[in-house]
């Protein structure tokens, strides 16, 4: 991945790391020692759900979007029932 086609992300924990925009959040996370919570990988239980500057995404059927120029700030989601 060229320095130009990535994306940069901030991760919850301050540390960031670059990801193509288009591959899967659970690779992006992984690949940058992230870990986000994941059960049924079809985007049904919610499990996965994280805030992408400030929208709730399901991690497991979502890819980074792409944001030329600029940085996501991914933030655990925190829902009241889990």
């Amino acid at each position: 991945m060229a320095e130009a086609d990535g994306v940069t992300i901030v991760w919850p924990d301050g540390r960031s790391s670059r990801a193509a925009a288009g591959e899967s959040w659970l690779a992006a996370a992984n690949r940058a020692g992230q870990t986000i919570a994941s059960a049924c990988r079809m985007g049904s239980c919610g499990a996965c759900e994280i805030e992408v500057n400030g929208v709730v995404t399901r991690a497991c059927i979502s890819t980074v979007p792409p944001c030329p120029g600029r940085t996501i700030e991914v933030r655990e989601s925190v829902d009241p029932y889990w």
